[in-house]
């Protein structure tokens, strides 16, 4: 039996909205959890000269460091399967939502970010190897577009959308645009309070983190170098260089473990 555009939406969307997915994609928001506080314990360690024992300041690095741990393939495991929910939940969104454009528009680039963590995991457990760093994938990225016609131009564009997107979030961090998608009605008043302060600190350092990447994208496109482009962790070693020093990239350190708590929230009482 073929089935028409409307009965193809209907199944997609049941399947979307099935107990089942809701309950893996909670799973994925409090894996999500753990990755962030494991980029923010690996930036502090290299805030305050304890170094990151070799390891990358970023989802590979986290996710490396949780191999490590008793048990630890079993929990990437885990991971793949929160992780995948959460991509199919965002494609859903972007492609059968009834969301504003923009709503879809972030739905699609979540759907690309949680994917890439799922490939990552994968690569690490299948073939022993998470691929590479953020900063070796930023550059190679980097170089291969600027080989482009107008590769120049677009290396740039991109350069200000991630400036655009730091800004965006913490404007919503500082807006507390964020509660609206957690179910705050549901919420213990305390609970409530704690989600809102914790979610406009993860989002004010995941803008400041953004924001910074944005800047030295655009300047690679500038130079016409790309290995100016840096991925997360040179980018949070980047915060200690400035003339705040190491305690800049430990304020934005604190506001990752802040926000990997907020998605443990995130995971009990988000609109899914």
């Amino acid at each position: 039996m073929v089935m028409n555009s409307a009965q193809v939406e209907g199944a997609a969307r049941r399947a979307a909205n099935s107990q089942t997915l809701d309950r893996l994609a909670r799973l994925g928001m409090a894996c999500r959890g753990v990755l962030y506080g494991l980029i923010g314990f690996l930036a502090l360690q290299i805030a305050f000269g304890g170094g990151s024992g070799g390891r990358e300041a970023d989802k590979t690095g986290a996710i490396e460091m949780v191999r490590e741990q008793p048990f630890g393939n079993v929990l990437l495991w885990l991971m793949v399967v929160g992780f995948a929910a959460l991509t199919l939940w965002q494609l859903s969104e972007a492609v059968i939502g009834r969301g504003r454009t923009k709503d879809r528009a972030e739905s699609a680039g979540r759907t690309a970010v949680y994917a890439l963590i799922v490939a990552t995991l994968l690569s690490l457990l299948l073939r022993g190897d998470s691929g590479g760093s953020t900063d070796e994938h930023s550059k190679d990225l980097t170089a291969q577009v600027m080989e482009w016609p107008g590769g120049q131009f677009l290396v740039g564009l991109a350069g200000l959308g991630l400036i655009a997107l730091g800004a965006y979030w913490i404007h919503k961090g500082w807006k507390k645009k964020f509660l609206q998608d957690l179910r705050t009605g549901e919420m213990p008043a305390r609970a409530r309070d704690l989600a809102e302060k914790l979610g406009t600190a993860g989002y004010l350092a995941r803008g400041v983190i953004a924001a910074v990447a944005g800047v030295f994208v655009v300047q690679a496109a500038v130079t016409y170098d790309p290995d100016k482009a840096k991925g997360i962790d040179s980018t949070l070693r980047s915060l200690a260089e400035t003339p705040a020093g190491p305690w800049l990239l430990g304020l934005v350190a604190v506001g990752l473990l802040l926000f990997a708590v907020y998605c443990f929230f995130e995971a009990r009482w988000h609109r899914v």
